[in-house]
């Protein structure tokens, strides 16, 4: 475990410099852990099946528009236990869109009264660049339409992807650290439909990135509240953004909560459970200049969970904080 940590660390601390590129931003990132971090994977006695979407800074022509979905279940091979999982999320901003899609699995064991799991993700990546649309005012002072650093049609590259990812579940907490695309792939952009095999003028990157996750879960006596807080901070080693979320969840039915984005935005959010169904709404406004420009962004999540019995009796009576 030490090794895995170490390893993990000095891939991401002495990798190359990066440009600022964001993963999927989700408010709700406790409903989905397992899309930042493989670890997390079969982490519940349940086949979880979600998804979602996201409208950012409406109002803002051409904001980012995002879709994700994630499946995972636990699977047991005589006395070890894995998870296994799939996520694939569409982005498109600008005159960009992305599409990743990932295959996960995890290992894990008992240790220090808790259970730690230890995750790998491989996955695709497809980048498209609307060159067919880039427009260039008459007179502009910055750019010339003959300018052959602009390309004049559309683009697309595909590349392979890897991620590695450490969790510890103890029964009233969850800790979590991921590095995201370790490879720091880079993807070559030709004109799309072209089969030529010449080299290519355009090329994107996708910057290693580090994940830390934090999750509790706190009953409050004698009422039928838990608190549930949690924290998620990433950093690309050339800036670092973070949420902080305060939920409280009644009757194991109904949650409501509120959240902070470091220098972005403030966000509320509510959600419902209903036997083996899940929903969730969260709602950011945003504290940085962009207000001026947008009333803020809408998410919407959605789920179905279903129960796996592996063994005759399902003696198996373990506990899931349902946090990350």
């Amino acid at each position: 475990m030490k090794r895995l940590v170490l390893i993990l660390l000095s891939i991401l601390l002495f990798g190359s410099a990066v440009r600022a590129q964001n993963d999927l931003q989700l408010t709700q990132y406790w409903a989905m852990p397992s899309y930042f971090n493989p670890a997390f994977t079969g982490s519940t006695d349940y086949l979880r099946i979600r998804g979602g979407a996201r409208l950012q800074w409406l109002g803002i022509h051409n904001a980012p528009k995002s879709f994700l979905a994630s499946a995972d279940t636990p699977l047991k091979f005589g006395k070890k236990h894995f998870g296994l999982g799939v996520t694939a999320m569409q982005e498109s901003y600008g005159l960009f869109s992305d599409l990743h899609i990932n295959i996960q699995a995890s290992y894990k064991f008992n240790l220090l009264k808790g259970v730690f799991s230890v995750g790998v993700q491989g996955g695709y990546l497809n980048s498209k660049f609307k060159g067919s649309d880039i427009y260039i005012p008459d007179n502009d002072d910055y750019h010339e339409g003959n300018d052959t650093s602009l390309p004049s049609q559309d683009l697309t590259g595909n590349g392979f992807d890897l991620s590695l990812g450490v969790t510890y579940t103890h029964k009233y907490f969850s800790l979590g650290l991921s590095g995201l695309h370790l490879l720091n792939p880079r993807i070559n952009m030709a004109v799309e439909g072209s089969e030529s095999t010449e080299s290519t003028e355009y090329e994107t990157e996708v910057p290693r990135i580090l994940y830390f996750t934090a999750s509790g879960n706190i009953p409050l006596k004698n009422t039928l509240f838990e608190l549930q807080p949690s924290m998620c901070v990433r950093t690309d080693f050339s800036q670092v953004s973070g949420d902080i979320t305060m939920r409280a969840l009644f009757n194991k039915f109904l949650s409501f909560g509120i959240g902070y984005r470091l220098n972005d935005a403030v966000c509320v959010m509510i959600g419902a459970e209903f036997k083996n169904f899940f929903i969730g709404y969260a709602y950011d406004y945003p504290t940085s200049a962009i207000a001026k420009g947008s009333a803020g962004s809408h998410e919407l999540l959605a789920g179905y969970q279903l129960k796996l019995d592996f063994s005759g009796k399902n003696k198996n009576k373990h506990r899931s904080i349902r946090l990350m």
